[in-house]
């Protein structure tokens, strides 16, 4: 991320719900406009283009996708992820800081898929940094609910049986070590599994709360750095704890707080690494008078540059 501002941002919304059980994340890029994110971020000196939303393919298009296991309407899911890699992927091109703007989490699969891309055609390792209350690597084999949004993370790392909802689209599979689920506190058994053979690392609450957020953060950004990487950061509003922000359909307690969400974005503001960014899983229908859209919406301000606390900005070390 440009901390002199010279990178212009690219807000892009998508109005998906289809990865979710539930009705109303597609309200969520209007929700986050309405919330000043775009002029919360051009108070702070950076450039700010709005995409408006992204065009869904028609479904009948797509075609049936015939995964093993569950998943539900995975063709529906397809037909929103798949535009927009191709312009996740065109934003990088152009020289744009992606943002996008969910939507339920099944629209990383498109996110990440067109960012990966590009920074695999740039040699520059890309790493992610998942901050949710789930883990999402499940795949249709193994999932509960058959939600994709709950297979986002999976896909990203190359779980095949996924494969098919991203054909003919601009892709790259991430190493799964260089992947760091950051808040977890709700994990299915067997994606628990799945997890540990992959590589990825999980860092739940309970090592949050007895190591800070302060070392765990450090260390996964110093790895970043060491290997010359970037960063892609996805966001779901379920990370915070309900009673910060209850706009989720997947609330678990005992999430983060709302100093320690900050100082997840400050760090990561003064590490530099930060090249795009997902904000997913809100919903108006469930939040309590824009309460979430406006936490979300002050927590990007201080992804990008915005101090909570009036103190001079520290060199990342």
């Amino acid at each position: 991320m440009s901390t002199d501002r010279t990178q212009p941002i690219a807000l892009l919304g998508v109005p998906l719900e289809a990865g979710t059980g539930r009705r109303g994340a597609a309200m969520g890029p209007a929700a986050l406009r309405v919330a000043g994110l775009a002029e919360r971020l051009e108070a702070l000196g950076w450039s700010v283009s709005d995409f408006g939303d992204v065009e869904q393919l028609p479904a009948e298009t797509i075609g049936a996708l015939h995964l093993p296991g569950r998943a539900h309407v995975p063709e529906i899911v397809a037909s929103w992820v798949r535009p927009l890699a191709h312009e996740a992927r065109r934003l990088c091109d152009e020289g744009y800081l992606p943002v996008l703007m969910g939507g339920d989490h099944s629209l990383s699969m498109g996110s990440l898929s067109g960012v990966a891309s590009y920074w695999h055609e740039k040699g520059r390792p890309l790493y992610v940094l998942w901050l949710d209350a789930h883990a999402d690597f499940n795949t249709p084999s193994i999932s509960p609910s058959g939600n994709l949004h709950g297979m986002s993370l999976a896909l990203a790392a190359g779980e095949e049986e996924l494969f098919p909802v991203m054909a003919d689209a601009p892709r790259a599979v991430v190493d799964p070590s260089r992947m760091c689920v950051f808040g977890a506190r709700s994990i299915d058994p067997q994606e628990r599994e799945l997890l540990r053979r992959r590589g990825v690392t999980v860092c739940d609450m309970r090592q949050i709360d007895e190591n800070g957020v302060s070392l765990l953060m450090r260390d996964f950004l110093n790895k970043i750095r060491k290997e010359n990487g970037v960063l892609h950061v996805s966001l779901d509003v379920d990370f915070l704890d309900p009673g910060i922000a209850p706009g989720v359909g997947t609330t678990v307690p005992g999430g983060a707080t709302y100093r320690e969400a900050h100082l997840v974005m400050e760090l990561l503001e003064d590490a530099g690494v930060t090249v795009s960014l997902d904000i997913v899983e809100l919903n108006p229908f469930l939040d309590e008078r824009g309460r979430s859209a406006i936490a979300l919406a002050e927590l990007v301000a201080s992804l990008f540059g915005q101090d909570v606390m009036d103190r001079p900005t520290q060199a990342f070390a």
